[in-house]
């Protein structure tokens, strides 16, 4: 356990000092790339002034953490087991998914992107392979029911709650993007359950959590407001890919929506905002997803991404007690 611990707190350090040292040149070669940020016409006046600010950060705190996670595997501290690569692949999957779409918005210069339902597509490819790797490795098809000893067994009904996990989970985290700071800091926070679960149930997934977690420090460093770049798509899909593949892997998934509480409401109030303008022609928020009708309200980038992080930490504290205290 001693050594375990050592190399853990080797391989974090690692990728803290990995991002430190490799974000800095990553920023200025996607600056002189002009890989930057297309704000939208109809987005806040603030915001109008990000445009250009380099994107597809994300691209560091995806790398960096899985090639500490390799360095360790020759140590033997950890081990790529199925669970693992089913993670790893989510995460960098998602990823790569993110990376396309961010790479067409930054030549073409708009925030088009990949096509709706080419992403969604290949959101959706993804999610079954995944979990192919997942049931063909043996896991079981049952859900933990928080708080008790039952075990529910969903039979082929567990693919659709995968699914729409994974698609579901991805797009609310990416929704979430869009304040400095923001989207990184909540990751973080809601990987802090799952590192705690990994440490009872699977070492390996608990140093993933750990790494990742390291990653998205070392990311705010230059991402905290005024944010020097935007970890963009790659960044942000991967990142829900990832807490989804946890969530599968550890068997918290009906934990998820609480860890992920603040995501949760994010994707609500842009659902919500949109099916009740089709209705009436009238808004809920001022603007959706909620972060923004708070800047719309007067609030600054700081306020609101102190008083959400806030929440995402009241949020994985409670899914942290009901999953190992209840």
């Amino acid at each position: 356990m001693i050594l375990y611990v050592f190399w853990m707190a080797c391989g974090f350090l690692l990728t803290i000092g990995g991002m430190l040292l490799f974000m800095p040149p990553l920023i200025e070669k996607l600056r002189v790339l002009k890989f930057g940020q297309t704000e939208r016409e109809e987005g806040l006046e603030s915001h109008k002034k990000k445009t250009g600010t380099p994107t597809m950060g994300g691209i560091a705190f995806v790398a960096i953490p899985f090639l500490v996670y390799l360095i360790l595997c020759l140590t033997g501290a950890v081990r790529l087991t199925i669970n693992a690569a089913i993670v790893w692949t989510a995460f960098m999957g998602y990823g790569l998914i993110g990376f396309l779409d961010d790479y067409i918005i930054a030549v073409k210069k708009d925030n088009t992107g990949l096509k709706p339902w080419i992403k969604f597509a290949l959101q959706s490819l993804l999610a079954v392979s995944v979990f192919g790797m997942y049931l063909f490795s043996g896991n079981p098809m049952t859900i933990h029911i928080p708080a008790t000893d039952i075990n529910l067994n969903l039979s082929y009904l567990y693919f659709l709650m995968v699914f729409f996990m994974f698609t579901g989970c991805s797009n609310a985290v990416n929704l979430a993007d869009g304040v400095d700071g923001l989207c990184a800091g909540l990751s973080a926070i809601a990987l802090v359950p799952f590192f705690i679960f990994g440490l009872i149930q699977d070492f390996n997934i608990a140093a993933i959590a750990l790494f990742v977690i390291a990653g998205l420090l070392g990311y705010l460093v230059f991402n905290l407001h005024p944010a020097k770049v935007f970890m963009g798509d790659t960044g942000s899909l991967a990142l829900g890919g990832l807490l989804a593949a946890m969530s599968m892997v550890l068997k918290t998934e009906l934990l998820l929506i609480v860890i992920g509480g603040v995501f949760v409401a994010e994707t609500l109030s842009v659902i919500l905002q949109v099916g009740y303008y089709k209705r009436t022609k009238k808004r809920i928020f001022l603007m959706a997803p909620v972060h923004h009708h708070f800047e719309k309200k007067g609030w600054d980038e700081n306020k609101v991404v102190r008083v959400f992080w806030c929440w995402g930490i009241l949020f994985a504290l409670l899914g942290l007690v009901i999953g190992v205290i209840l």
